[in-house]
């Protein structure tokens, strides 16, 4: 059988970034800050669901943390008078052990949502959850993507779709998606959709260009 890898594990250093930015002294504050990461990202996922967050950069220096959150809807995370921002400050600093003033949340926004595949995944996820047909709900998305400028995506879901007995995987590919070629520029995500006969896995991939030298878009 082929050996699969993580279309963004295998690009980090490439064309792809880390989510978290620091280096740690010992080994005992690696594992540590790790935790402090999963924590956060979990939190903020959890309560800010709807804000279709993409993903969240925890940054590192020194004794101050900076924290990035891409999403599409910023008004949820930022709240009324910025009182969001407040509360996730006030967790991460239960969390860390450091003061307020060292912490900075930042918001950003993503401009085209249909570009972004663990969106993507949630959004397939959401509709399976409310009993909507899965099929229809790949090829809209299929067809949102490519007319905002994907090169190529391809949508797998697996489970007992539809409420059969046996579980199967279904998927959809349109486009190309050159996943060994490493200067590809290659999205990924993944989401869960628990459903009355089960969990369902969703997983999606979109091919936005190759990335040559100088970061030129071909």
């Amino acid at each position: 059988m082929g050996q699969k890898t993580h279309p963004i594990g295998f690009r980090l250093g490439v064309n792809k970034s880390w989510n978290s930015i620091w280096t740690a002294p010992t080994k005992q504050d690696y594992a540590r800050l790790l935790h402090e990461d999963l924590k956060i990202r979990d939190w903020i996922k959890k309560t800010y669901y709807n804000a279709a967050i993409d993903k969240i950069i925890v940054k590192r220096i020194m004794d101050r943390i900076f924290i990035e959150i891409h999403c599409a809807k910023i008004g949820i995370v930022i709240g009324k008078k910025a009182a969001g921002i407040e509360r996730i400050k006030n967790f991460i600093s239960q969390v860390s052990k450091i003061p307020k003033d060292n912490i900075s949340v930042d918001i950003i926004e993503i401009r085209n949502p249909d570009l972004s595949a663990q969106l993507i995944a949630e959004n397939i996820a959401s509709q399976m959850e409310k009993n909507i047909p899965y099929r229809p709900a790949m090829k809209r998305a299929v067809a949102s993507a490519l007319r905002a400028g994907a090169k190529g995506i391809k949508i797998n879901c697996e489970g007992r779709l539809g409420g059969v007995e046996i579980a199967r995987a279904e998927w959809i590919l349109q486009g190309r998606l050159p996943l060994q070629t490493i200067r590809a520029d290659i999205d990924y995500g993944f989401a869960v959709a628990k459903t009355k006969w089960g969990t369902n896995g969703v997983t999606v991939w979109i091919f936005k260009g190759e990335i040559l030298g100088g970061g030129v878009v071909r």
